[in-house]
């Protein structure tokens, strides 16, 4: 498809050629990595995934239904009231994989509410056969409830139309559906309009999916696949994707991956990434516009889905994971060049991420409860505000960069005293309390369950200025303080049965659960500078959390410290040598070995953003 100018895109193209033998060469070698990296799902899957969907759009109109005749419709009004579902991200694009998930909006006539949406249509998804872990976040940006059923993972949406009944062969193309709702209808919505104009707007949607199956499995190995944390989510990915696509509309999957790298490692940030011009409509909706809205303006890195209305795919992105995406640009570039000229593999290019080696300290973030579905609220509760706390930690002296992880890890502890569901609660699960199972505790007086999930973020500290004297000060209390204030401002939050709690960590007490067997190396024991014999003492979780310690498991994080001495609660004051080695550990050594990425000579960058900026 091409448009009134010929061409797809804001821009013309950079290239219109065809792809030479080498690149075809390296997109059959990329299909068969693929291949082997089992990035594509089997006919079974498939099929269970259809029969899924089938069950799903059944219920949705159950659901309908019951809500109808409780609103005082009548039998056949009720049955004719519908309800349907769309399906988006990964799945609708056809670049989903086993076990990933599948976004589906349900979409209702007028009387149904989102109400009855959380308080109906969950109960009636956690009674079907096959179903678990069904969870709802009424309070997400897009509010959500996510659930597992036959195996397969899948995120329901809510849309309400101002209509009184939904056919069954409604479209959402047309922009006049979006009158009269609120804008978490208009959100939820989005991603099903979204997809269909990005398929639209690609020039050859084989070579699309090829390129973006690639860059999805890269994005989720180096750990910057998330939008809830900072990075980007599916849908940014799929859009960055498709513009490279309209830039080299004649190119295959390898030469499309390889330029994906080099234009954006190069983009001029924060020049918006767009598929088409942004439309302005008669329907009073919020269109991305940072001229108009201070915050569009802050965006960092804007990338503007294409149906209308426009919305940025990216507002969560902060400095932090904005200096962390760019570095693995630049990185992903040099490994695809190597590519190219046949010095590496592109297994080379799905290695996984070094988070829990990259940083010498770390925070470690512990949501917990005494009930299993409460978890699962609590934790998504949780994780959906570590943003917050990046973007606090992002304003402290010295503290260079705040990276969050893109995924919590879930434990189910047996404690058999109230002082281990107070320990494992603030994160110190022990090895015999890690081996216990559910028999052991049964009969045992001060036995309970807690069910935890620990997030981490990795600090990159400010080397200490060689030849300085005296204590460093950096001290994280106030956003750690504030953080933990904000997530106990769920309406939901009951602290006899929820508990949250912020300590950091140097990278030696990581627990072995983050690494995979046989990654994590023979840990050094590091000196520990001395420290005076004051009466402080560590303040190594957040302020208004229990600070009790054994310090035989943690010997790092709770040695005792004076309240002068200068360091983060839980960090060791360092020598000027030490620094000398934190600034080694610290740097990323591949900033000193990648070259910039160039394009191949007579391509441009500048020629797919220089007629946006001159908009």
């Amino acid at each position: 498809m091409t448009t009134e100018t010929g061409y797809l895109g804001v821009t013309p193209p950079i290239s219109t050629a065809d792809s030479n033998e080498r690149e075809k060469e390296v997109t059959a070698s990329l299909m068969e990595e693929l291949r082997n990296q089992k990035t594509f799902e089997t006919v079974e899957e498939s099929r269970t995934r259809e029969v899924v969907l089938g069950r799903v759009a059944a219920l949705v109109k159950q659901f309908v239904y019951q809500v109808s005749l409780k609103r005082g419709l009548s039998e056949t009004a009720a049955t004719a009231a519908g309800g349907k579902i769309f399906t988006f991200g990964s799945y609708r694009l056809g670049v989903h994989g086993p076990g990933s998930d599948i976004d589906t909006l349900c979409v209702v006539p007028k009387h149904v509410s989102r109400e009855d949406f959380f308080e109906v249509f969950e109960g009636m998804l956690a009674g079907m056969e096959g179903a678990v872990d069904v969870s709802g976040v009424p309070e997400a940006y897009v509010p959500i409830i996510k659930a597992k059923i036959s195996g397969i993972p899948i995120d329901f949406l809510m849309a309400r139309l101002a209509l009184s009944s939904i056919p069954d062969d409604l479209s959402l193309k047309d922009d006049n559906l979006l009158r009269n709702l609120d804008e978490r209808c208009v959100r939820s919505l989005n991603g099903s309009r979204v997809n269909d104009e990005i398929l639209r707007l690609v020039p050859n949607v084989q070579v699309y999916r090829d390129s973006l199956r690639c860059i999805k499995l890269w994005a989720q190995r180096r750990a910057i696949y998330s939008n809830v944390n900072g990075f980007f989510g599916g849908v940014a990915w799929a859009i960055l994707v498709a513009r490279i696509c309209q830039l080299y509309p004649n190119a295959i999957a390898g030469a499309i991956v390889s330029r994906f790298f080099i234009i954006m490692y190069q983009w001029s940030w924060p020049q918006p990434v767009l598929l088409k011009q942004i439309e302005e409509g008669p329907l009073q909706v919020r269109v991305w516009n940072p001229k108009l809205y201070p915050a569009d303006r802050s965006h960092r890195m804007p990338i503007i889905t294409p149906a209308y209305p426009a919305m940025c795919a990216t507002h969560n992105v902060t400095a932090s994971t904005q200096m962390i995406v760019t570095e693995e640009f630049k990185k992903g570039a040099d490994i695809v060049d190597r590519v190219i000229v046949g010095t590496a593999n592109w297994s080379e290019l799905f290695t996984k991420h070094d988070f829990f080696h990259k940083y010498r300290y770390y925070l470690q973030v512990v949501a917990s409860t005494d009930d299993a579905d409460l978890q699962i609220k609590w934790a998504g509760t949780v994780e959906s505000r570590i943003r917050q706390l990046v973007m606090k930690l992002e304003y402290v002296d010295s503290l260079i960069l705040a990276h969050p992880f893109i995924k919590g890890f879930e434990h189910v502890s047996h404690c058999i005293s109230s002082e281990e569901v107070r320990l494992v609660a603030q994160g110190q699960i022990s090895d015999a309390v890690n081996k216990r199972k559910k028999a052991d505790i049964e009969g045992i007086e001060d036995a309970g369950v807690v069910y935890s999930t620990t997030f981490y973020i990795g600090l990159l500290v400010e080397p200490k200025p060689i030849g300085s004297v005296g204590p460093r000060r950096l001290d994280i209390s106030y956003p750690t303080g504030e953080f933990t204030k904000l997530v106990k401002m769920w309406e939901k939050y009951n602290e006899a049965h929820m508990g949250i709690v912020v300590r950091n960590i140097k990278s030696t007490a990581l627990p072995d659960y983050v690494f995979d067997e046989g990654e994590r190396q023979p840990r050094q024991q590091l000196k520990r500078p001395k420290v005076g014999k004051g009466p402080g003492k560590s303040n190594n979780t957040s302020p208004d959390m229990p600070n009790k310690k054994r310090r035989s498991e943690m010997p790092v994080a709770a040695a005792p410290k004076d309240e002068d001495d200068g360091g983060i609660p839980g960090l060791s004051v360092t020598s000027a040598a030490q620094s000398l080695k934190d600034r080694e550990l610290a740097t990323p050594p591949a900033e000193t070995v990648v070259k910039t990425p160039q394009l191949p000579f007579g391509e441009s960058v500048a020629m797919a953003t220089g007629a946006v900026a001159a908009q």
